[in-house]
């Protein structure tokens, strides 16, 4: 199944321009997670080789920092270009290390490439400012600089998308970069190398050290004077360790982590797009984002009708290997974030949740859990406090719309919101009072490379996409002149 697709799939370290052994000659297996086979082993890259790759980093750090702006968008244009030649290799990549449907893939691919499209625009746009000090009148005259070497760390979600939303405007920024994939999926990112390379991506400026020492290897880099940014998407609980080894050396940080986002549903909603919606806020990449909805807020009137319509829509989702044709619903990424959703259903079960589809999981190879739709879901569940990162959809109901808004916001995290109502002025006026970075109104998709991502809480720190994230990687300086 997997040969002709594997063969030409680096596994080693990727580091200034070169592929490496691990200094120790360390390496790990890669899982598919339909099949719990083993599909390559690649190269674990330790500390030593973290910092060989900061240093590729950095000596390549000058050069491209210094080339025309219009020049660097050119090669991520090509980037573009090249990626979407192979669109359909890269989508059947991420499905088996990813375990996602084949059509979510080819949707990641097109996404993932578009960072580099945006981008190749965002590098002639790093515009400055020159004014006059109204009080000594001397020229205030403002650019921004590339930062330095960036590290990036991303997750297994989304192999594709969470990388490029970060090398696309680091490169386009003039900054040299050094990536950590998740362990979990790191097959994506090492297959994209030679295509960057193609692209015009000189050597040094992009590099790759997959690893399951996680921990030191990224430590190691935010320990290293060179490094100037760190941008990490993952958990709320990582992105506090990070962001406490980054004070060590005040590296600046941008961090999307995590979400614990409510859906809500007002008794004038037009309910078939609000199912509609759920169904892409909720089983975008089996529920595994950080986007995914978690909390549904139906309105009492409308409950019994939203509820068996999204049954019917969650309850037909086909289930199996991701690579077959017409499968919706591939397996979970590994035995640990399965655990967890049977965990969290178990516990709104014995309390009293109500199952109305799914709940079960099945037997045989690979991490499956079925599409899942709960109701009577008490306040005390674990699942409306937590990432369920599954495809469970738990449903309350409400009366009133500060009700729906206070219980909403009652969380730490302020990723992403959603609410369906037919009424403008209510969705506007409940979008200012929700406490998150980004609001789906009457959209169950807010992801999008013009938007500025991002959350509020502990959701994250910064913006990914749009302008704002070009500006994550450079510094502001100022010149004070007289003329």
């Amino acid at each position: 199944m997997y040969d002709n697709l594997l063969a030409n799939v680096p596994t080693d370290l990727w580091i200034g321009g070169q592929w490496r052994k691990a200094s120790d000659g360390g390496r790990f297996e890669v899982i598919d997670p339909a099949t719990e086979k083993t599909v390559a082993s690649v190269a674990s890259a330790t500390p030593q080789d973290a910092i060989a790759a900061v240093e590729a980093a950095q000596g390549a750090f000058a050069d491209w920092a210094a080339r025309k702006p219009r020049e660097r968008g050119e090669i991520l244009r090509k980037a573009y270009e090249l990626i979407m030649r192979d669109a359909e290799r890269f989508a059947k990549l991420i499905t088996v290390e990813n375990g996602k449907a084949l059509a979510d893939s080819r949707g990641e691919v097109a996404y993932a490439a578009e960072f580099f499209r945006w981008n190749a625009e965002e590098a002639v746009r790093n515009v400055g400012a020159v004014s006059r000090a109204p009080s000594s009148g001397a020229r205030i005259v403002v650019q921004h600089k590339p930062a330095g070497v960036a590290v990036l760390v991303t997750p297994w979600n989304f192999p594709a998308a969470m990388a490029t939303r970060k090398i696309g405007p680091a490169l386009a920024a003039g900054c040299p970069v050094v990536l950590k994939p998740a362990s979990d999926t790191p097959l994506t990112m090492l297959a994209l190398m030679p295509v960057l390379a193609e692209a015009g991506v000189p050597a040094g400026v992009v590099n790759v050290i997959p690893s399951r020492s996680s921990g030191k290897v990224v430590s190691a880099m935010l320990h290293d004077n060179r490094v100037r940014v760190v941008s990490f998407t993952g958990s709320t609980e990582v992105g506090r360790m990070l962001l406490k080894e980054a004070a060590d050396t005040i590296i600046k940080p941008a961090m999307e982590l995590g979400g614990n986002a409510p859906f809500i549903v007002f008794e004038d909603a037009d309910i078939d797009a609000a199912i509609e919606g759920a169904m892409v806020a909720k089983m975008r990449n089996m529920g595994e984002a950080c986007t995914a909805a978690n909390r549904f807020y139906v309105h009492e009137k409308v409950h019994d009708e939203f509820a068996k319509k999204l049954t019917a829509k969650m309850g037909s989702l086909k289930m199996g290997n991701g690579l077959d044709e017409g499968v919706a619903l591939g397996p979970l990424v590994n035995k640990e974030g399965r655990d967890k959703v049977i965990e969290l259903v178990a516990d709104a079960v014995r309390k009293g949740a109500k199952v109305l589809t799914g709940g079960q999981t099945p037997a045989g190879p690979g991490f499956f859990y079925p599409a899942t739709v709960l109701t009577h879901v008490p306040d005390s569940a674990k699942m409306l406090s937590e990432e369920i990162f599954g495809p469970v959809a738990s449903i309350q109901t409400f009366r009133t719309e500060d009700e729906a808004v206070k219980r909403a916001n009652d969380t730490e995290y302020g990723l992403v919101a959603y609410l369906y109502t037919r009424d403008l002025s209510r969705g506007l006026r409940v979008s200012e009072k929700l406490d998150f970075g980004m609001i789906g109104l009457n959209r169950g998709l807010v992801s999008d490379p013009a938007a500025p991502f991002g959350g509020m809480k502990q959701s994250g720190i910064g913006r990914e996409g749009a302008h704002e994230g070009l500006m994550e990687f450079l510094e502001t300086q100022y010149v004070s002149v007289n003329w």
